[in-house]
């Protein structure tokens, strides 16, 4: 037994060893993949089966695509205008700006109380000058007037004496002369009264004032405002200026090298940045004739048209003056991406059934923007059938970044 026993296990032994031979000695060409064979595990660190994806590109699934609301489109022919930039502010010409000044020397009373940015209308009062002389004045021409009466009949009686050769013409002759004298300086009196603004017309002993008002001359609105109650005012004395904005213009300096470009009746764009990010429109309409050595600029004057901003005086705009209305090709301007010094698009292949879209970065030369479009050279070719993403640019720049991230991590 213990025999047959040994002869068993030396059996058993020799089968093993045949079996080990035969799986590992094969021969070159035998169908067997030698040296590759490679057992890898879940968690080795590898990526089986996705890494050819990974290094494809960027991919979105089409419910990230509809749930951001992602758009695409092609080029469009549109016309973006050039433009030149300028700087400078809102003026007024030399009629569009008052200063109101007393029309006689005094002491300024019942001041209305503006304030500098107060709108005031054309006859509106603005205060009282107070002077004793104006009473002087007044009786001046009250007496010369009743003088004038009794000279004119005292000339008649004259003159019916000398008609009946009972009176002397030199006497006549003087008394012309008084009344003649008497009307001029009557005709003086009632025409300085009526320039103070006191009417003539029913002057008499009981009306006799000692102030006369200031009225604004023209409407606008009020400016530098120097005058206070109490204090005496002079005939060149400015007390407030007033500017008409109806006659509101721009006034702009343009570079030396740009100035060829400009042409009357040009648009103009333009912005205060103190008042806000709203954009106005105006029209070039002088170009001036004088050169600043020092800023290297000219002047060019400009219209306001359509919605005016709020007027204040020497506040400091940013313009531009467009040049012309060629038809480029333009992109929505929020489909390029700007980022560190380059610019760029994405396209994609919007209708395939795939589940996932792949996304191409399209390299771009950006040019003029106006009115929400961008001119644009493309650097990089449009594989075909691609469309440009037009809307949410910007989500697919986002997730390319958030990718990187990934990657590095």
């Amino acid at each position: 037994m213990k025999h047959i026993s040994y002869i068993t296990i030396l059996l058993l032994v020799a089968m093993v060893t045949l079996f080990s031979a035969c799986k590992h000695e094969h021969k070159e060409g035998d169908g067997h993949n030698h040296g590759s064979e490679e057992t890898h595990s879940d968690d080795d660190g590898h990526n089986h089966g996705e890494e050819e994806h990974e290094e494809g590109g960027l991919h979105l699934t089409q419910s990230q695509i509809k749930t951001v609301g992602l758009e695409f489109g092609d080029f469009s022919n549109v016309k973006v205008n050039d433009f030149v930039k300028a700087t400078g502010s809102l003026g007024v010409p030399p009629n569009g700006l008052t200063s109101v000044s007393p029309k006689a020397g005094g002491i300024i009373n019942s001041n209305k109380k503006f304030v500098e940015g107060d709108y005031i209308k054309k006859g509106a009062l603005i205060a009282y000058i107070e002077n004793p002389e104006f009473i002087t004045k007044q009786q001046e021409y009250l007496q010369t007037k009743s003088t004038l009466v009794f000279t004119k009949a005292e000339v008649a009686r004259q003159q019916s004496l000398v008609n009946a050769n009972a009176g002397v013409e030199k006497n006549l002759q003087q008394l012309q002369a008084q009344l003649d004298a008497q009307q001029v300086q009557l005709q003086g009196l009632a025409k300085y009264l009526n320039y103070l603004g006191i009417s003539t017309t029913n002057l008499s002993g009981n009306n006799i004032t000692d102030r006369i008002g200031i009225y604004a001359p023209n409407s606008g609105y009020i400016s530098n405002i120097q005058m206070h109650n109490g204090m005496y005012a002079q005939p060149t004395s400015s007390l407030l200026e007033i500017i008409d904005n109806s006659h509101l213009h721009l006034e702009l300096d343009v570079f030396e090298k740009d100035v060829a470009q400009i042409k009357k009746g040009q648009r103009i764009t333009y912005s205060i940045p103190a008042l806000g990010t709203d954009n106005y429109e105006g029209e070039v309409s002088v170009i001036g004739k004088e050169f600043n050595a020092a800023n290297k600029t000219v002047r060019v004057h400009g219209h306001l048209e359509n919605a005016k901003p709020q007027f204040i005086k020497d506040l400091f705009i940013n313009a531009k003056i467009w040049l012309n209305d060629n038809s480029v090709t333009a992109l929505p301007e929020k489909a390029i991406i700007r980022d560190e010094g380059s610019s760029f698009v994405y396209a994609a292949i919007p209708n395939t059934e795939s589940e996932e879209v792949e996304f191409t970065k399209l390299m771009v030369k950006p040019g003029t923007t106006d009115n929400g479009y961008t001119a644009v050279q493309l650097i990089d070719e449009l594989p075909d059938g691609m469309e440009i993403v037009t809307k949410g640019a910007y989500y697919v720049y986002a997730q390319s970044k958030a990718g990187e991230l990934e990657h590095e991590h």
